[in-house]
């Protein structure tokens, strides 16, 4: 009882907290506190206070950027620079005061508008370097243009500011400071309860989402920057009046880095973050100050220790501890979304792409694709791996500019950016769900509505009606959590409904699901059917692309099939399924014969190399993998087959040791190693050849060869080199040559020959034929079964299943993570289950 009132009041107080009128009351109180304080302070204190307020006006800026935009500037100090001089320049020159205070904010603005420009092109590290270059440019434009600055001489002998006829002393400027805090701290909140500040804190959590609604991300952070250059401009106006002399050493790049040490120790993105921050930076040195030299040292490992203790800063912490989820669901009233869904229904054009292209480099990933996905219907794209799927519908949301083709709704809109083309009526999910994780659910919902449309800066938050409706389509897609969680906190089910709920936000004309079922349970997998269908009904071109082959055979209307990135068959699903080019394309060409093995492989009376008892790894609560048993005997070739999206990734990557398993063991000579680090795996013998080659393309081929060399002691380097090179002669005449330009199948050759270099216990070969044309593929199994023949143990995936039970000597049969076959190989190839893993069970002709 005792433990539930506590959660109750701690619930309380967040409510209480997260109340507006708290926070404007507490502003209030502590800007009429802290002028009460200068009113009655001596000369020095006053001094203090005056330099806090003008620290916290900077961290209300650097927080807008930092803390809701997620940009870093280590460069603040120079729009504090420039306002200050233009600020004097101006005064002395004539002007009034107060006219210089506010063309001082408009150029500082302007300077952060042009340094947006190109910095925010670059991110990370070098968003950081240009923002520190900017600093030291403004530093040597304040030494070198004397005549205009006074160079290191500096500028004095201005007037002090006057209002209503008198004259600003230090006391009245402080006070002037305080106030401008006390304004910077309720514009921070106005901004950041509104849609911009939503717009700019979904930015930072994710850029790829934010266009898929139709959000701008250049034009946001850009607004981002501008406002914290203002801020910082005008907390350099009411510096000058304070020190009544300025010089280029009043602006150390060192200022810079307090700056936003105020706003990180105070809490990014907290409303009294710089406060509390600023109340550390510039008070803790003055109390320190007795301690001489040893000052900085002490001061610095405070910081430090603050870091450490609180990493989401001091406020951040504090809300950690004090604060409590509110357990709210969504109310759904069903008017909203009656009213919605009727306007979903005004949908006519649907979708219609033709003759669609792209080549990334020399590499053809998608040609003449055309499809149309009418309105009201499910219109599937499959394929196997490296087919196009998801490179079509990059294409048609944005995110790649094709190189051909038309992408027709009321008009066509190929070409456009991803932002652009979500304003147009397109919206899209992700094969890994993409929402904004520091954003709540609701907040994620209710940020799509409008479509990218903010309106005005400091607008007001989020009507009633439109939390109504957020609510609403939360309920829509069967989501019942709490609305005010955490989305980065969601289980991985709800992470995919609150992302089609957010699309459906949108109010597309066209959705596109990448992958939605991938990794959910079979429950979860009807009734994601049964709301795609929902969707589908209302109005919305549906384009699916899924790996769940029987899901995509019993709700698509139509169905488009690619094959290295080139349509093969359009049709419903049951014309589909039985078409031989798509078996053909999922299964493999029968056409390629595999050599038997020279001795006949005969299974037992051996101890195995490698294998697992129930084996279960996934990526957060979506099990990938589910209690999967298996054996490889020394000498064996074993082949695990599957669909896409069957777990056969998922598997090599924790045997590799490069995923970790929820449960269960991986034994190699008998020995777990389930819970070592890759790097000790590797050593053990297990070398693992990954999907996509993965080889290191600025290093020649020879050092690419011995990189895989790396823990042997025993090696002849140029014997071993000579010996692989037989095998592979493709690669003696690129020896020396970047492995970055070699083909697709050269580098596939040269990935091999790194992992057998290591000499492992066991080989792992993951999609080796991927992307390979059909000569290469048989050249490259050509060797494979040479391997086999030579006693290599090898484990092999492979999404042509004809094709790697050709030379295997057993195989294992995946379907949703769990074995559903294994066996010989020649006794599966005669098996008709194989096929309905690939293409689904047989559905009736429409």
């Amino acid at each position: 009882m005792a433990e539930q009132e506590y959660v109750s009041a701690r619930l309380r107080l967040t409510r209480l907290l997260a109340h507006p009128g708290t926070s404007i009351l507490g502003i209030v109180a502590l800007t009429a506190i802290t002028i009460m304080l200068a009113l009655n302070a001596n000369g020095y204190l006053v001094f203090i206070l005056a330099l806090f307020a003008l620290n916290v006006v900077v961290g209300v800026g650097l927080n807008i950027l930092l803390g809701l935009s997620g940009q870093i500037s280590f460069g603040h100090v120079g729009f504090f620079a420039i306002g200050a001089y233009t600020t004097a320049i101006m005064v002395i020159a004539g002007f009034d005061y107060w006219l210089a205070f506010i063309v001082s904010g408009i150029i500082s603005s302007f300077a952060g508008m042009l340094l947006a420009m190109p910095a925010l092109r670059v991110a990370g590290p070098y968003l950081a370097m240009m923002t520190i270059a900017f600093a030291f440019i403004v530093e040597h434009a304040a030494i070198e243009l004397r005549d205009l600055t006074g160079g290191h001489n500096g500028l004095m002998g201005f007037r002090s500011p006057e209002f209503a006829g008198r004259i600003f002393f230090e006391t009245e400027v402080a006070i002037a400071a305080v106030l401008l805090a006390g304004v910077s701290l309720l514009l921070f909140l106005q901004l950041s309860r509104g849609r911009w500040g939503m717009a700019m804190r979904a930015v930072a959590s994710s850029d790829v989402a934010a266009q898929s609604i139709g959000l701008n991300p250049f034009a946001i952070k850009t607004t981002a920057f501008v406002l914290s250059a203002l801020l910082a401009g005008l907390a350099g106006a009411l510096f000058t009046p304070l020190q009544l002399f300025i010089s280029p050493g009043s602006f150390p790049f060192f200022q810079s880095i307090l700056f936003l040490l105020a706003v990180i120790v105070g809490g990014t993105g907290r409303l009294l973050g710089p406060v509390i921050g600023s109340l550390i930076v510039v008070l803790l040195p003055e109390v320190l100050s007795g301690l001489a030299e040893y000052r900085l040292l002490i001061f610095g490992g405070i910081m430090m220790g603050v870091l450490l203790l609180a990493p989401k800063g001091i406020i951040g912490g504090l809300m950690g501890y004090l604060s409590a989820e509110d357990p709210t669901t969504a109310k759904a009233s069903g008017k909203a979304l009656g009213d919605f869904l009727s306007g979903l229904n005004e949908n006519t054009g649907g979708l219609k792409v033709t003759d669609l292209g792209i080549k990334f480099g020399g590499v053809q990933a998608a040609k003449d694709v055309s499809f149309t996905a009418p309105a009201g219907r499910i219109t599937s794209v499959i394929g196997p791996n490296g087919a196009g799927k998801t490179t079509v519908l990059n294409m048609i949301s944005g995110f790649y500019k094709p190189d051909s083709g038309r992408i027709e709704m009321s008009e066509d809109i190929a070409g456009r950016p991803a932002w652009r083309t979500a304003r147009a009526g397109i919206a899209r999910t992700y094969q890994t769900t993409q929402l904004f994780e520091d954003l709540s659910v609701r907040e994620n919902i209710l940020i799509a509505l409008g479509t990218g449309h903010l309106g005005w800066l400091l607008g007001r938050p989020p009507r009633d009606a439109q939390i109504a409706l957020a609510d609403d389509l939360l309920a829509f897609v069967g989501y019942k959590g709490p609305v005010a969680r955490r989305s980065g906190d969601l289980p991985h089910v709800d992470k995919r409904l609150v992302e089609i709920a957010r699309a459906l936000a949108t109010k597309p004309s066209v959705l596109l699901l990448d992958e939605p079922a991938a990794g959910l349970m079979h429950s979860d997998k009807e009734a994601l059917s049964l709301l795609i269908r929902k969707i589908a009904e209302a109005g919305v071109a549906v384009v699916l692309v899924e790996h769940d082959m029987s899901m995509i055979m019993r709700i698509s209307d139509e169905i488009i099939v690619l094959d290295a990135g080139v349509p093969i068959k359009t049709g419903a699903p049951s014309d589909v399924q039985n078409d031989p080019a798509v078996r053909r394309a999922y299964l493999g060409d029968s056409a390629y014969q595999g050599r038997e093995r020279s001795t006949p492989w005969i299974r037992g009376g051996k101890k195995d190399v490698l294998s697992t008892r129930s084996l279960t790894a996934g990526y957060g609560a979506a099990a990938a993998l589910d209690s999967l048993d298996m054996d490889v005997q020394p000498g064996e070739m074993v082949a695990v087959l599957g669909a896409n999206g069957a777990g056969k990734s998922t598997m090599m990557r924790s045997l590799a040791g490069l995923h970790r398993p929820v449960s269960g063991a991986i034994l190699l000579d008998m020995v777990p190693i389930e819970e070592r680090p890759a790097h000790q795996i590797a050593r053990a013998g297990l070398s693992l050849v990954p999907e996509g080659r993965q080889v290191f393309p600025l290093m020649s081929v020879r050092d690419n060869i011995l990189m895989g060399a790396y823990n042997r002691t025993d090696l002849d380097a140029e014997a071993e080199i000579d010996r692989l090179l037989q095998r592979f002669p493709r690669l003696r005449d690129r020896i020396d040559a970047p492995a970055g330009v070699l083909s697709g199948g050269e580098q596939q050759m040269l990935a091999i020959a790194r992992g057998l270099i290591a000499n492992p216990r066991i080989l792992l070969l993951d999609e080796p034929s991927l992307g390979l044309a059909p000569s290469i593929i048989a050249e490259l199994y050509d060797v494979l079964a040479d391997l086999r023949d030579e006693g290599v143990t090898v484990l092999l995936v492979d999404q042509m299943a004809t094709l790697a039970l050709a030379i295997a000597d057993r195989a294992y049969v995946l379907e949703s993570g769990q074995v559903v076959k294994s066996g010989t190989s020649v006794d599966l190839q005669k098996d008709a289950s194989i096929e309905q893993a690939y293409l689904g069970a047989e559905v009736a002709a429409q």
